[in-house]
């Protein structure tokens, strides 16, 4: 999982992309932001619908899609159809992350509306029925408080079926859990301990029993760094507390973020991992603030994916 508001140019993209699928990775994940979220004005971001339809037609196998999509950004027809148009560029490769939308200075900034937490969490349930019934009606309308469609039948529809999987990003409070339960194919939460991880599925999983649902898929995104070495652990997360603007010990630092980060050598990172797996974790979208460090990304793929599958 890249940042990719975070200066991350097409060439960049690219070679990420290249790595992971070349690696046998299975997906690509970008954050859907247009302002540095580290506060650094001078960084800039591709829009990473663009971005993922570019990549989409450059990659045969990787999986691609947003963790999150803000619901205060697009309109959800809109929405749909950015996602419905990579689909199909990729032959059956999309999904999409949809939340509420957090960073209010970018929204300012750009224009987009920013109101109360309560009515951002009216406007993302009300997306999310209309992106789901955009992909799986042949007709519908929909008259709520924040959009109105009348007879709108989607064309044409996703390549995968019945749809393309709908990731719901956040903590597990009620209403976002059981806004899930009854829209989404997978809730993905955020740098989170296996504590705290088995805690929120055991909230979700309550959740879709209420719906009458069996079916929930659980994930987490978290920041990573990993090295075949402790000297190569030390270096990289220098690398990154550079790249966040950060200073201090590197011990203390890894300290603060052990909890919830995935860190250490390869044999380390797969007990972390598996340590996620116990916790009901389904799968992990690693954050990968470094993103030019191809070789971190080759090192998952080489000596800690086959350890893990």
């Amino acid at each position: 999982m890249v940042e990719g508001q975070e200066d991350v140019s097409w060439d960049a993209w690219r070679a990420v992309a290249a790595a992971c699928e070349e690696g046998g990775l299975d997906g690509l994940f970008r954050s859907d932001h247009y302002r540095s979220v580290m506060g650094r004005s001078e960084r800039g971001s591709l829009d990473a619908w663009a971005t993922l339809a570019g990549l989409s037609a450059l990659t045969t196998r990787l999986r691609l899609g947003t963790l999150v999509s803000p619901a205060t950004f697009r309109h959800p027809s809109v929405l749909a159809k950015m996602a419905v148009t990579a689909d199909h560029i990729s032959g059956g490769r999309i999904e999409l992350g949809l939340g509420a939308g957090w960073l209010e200075e970018e929204h300012r900034a750009y224009g987009f509306e920013f109101p109360p937490t309560d009515v951002r969490m009216e406007v993302l349930g009300e997306q999310l029925e209309i992106v789901h019934r955009s992909w799986t009606d042949e007709g519908f309308s929909f008259e709520g408080k924040h959009y109105v469609l009348k007879d709108c039948n989607a064309l044409p529809k996703p390549v995968q079926r019945p749809h393309i999987p709908l990731i719901m990003g956040g903590r597990a409070g009620p209403q976002s859990a059981a806004l899930a339960a009854r829209w989404a194919d997978e809730y993905n939460t955020v740098f989170a301990s296996p504590q705290v991880c088995r805690k929120r599925r055991r909230t979700l999983q309550r959740a879709f029993e209420e719906a009458g649902r069996s079916d929930l898929r659980f994930s987490l995104m978290t920041g990573c760094i990993v090295g075949e070495t402790p000297r190569d652990v030390e270096r990289r997360v220098r690398n990154v507390m550079q790249r966040t603007g950060e200073d201090g010990d590197v011990l203390s630092w890894v300290g603060s973020h052990a909890s919830e980060w995935v860190i250490g050598t390869v044999g380390e990172v797969v007990d972390r991992l598996g340590e996620l797996e116990e916790a009901g974790v389904e799968r992990v979208m690693l954050q990968h603030l470094c993103h030019d460090d191809l070789d971190m990304i080759r090192l998952l793929a080489a000596e800690v994916m086959p350890r893990v599958d």
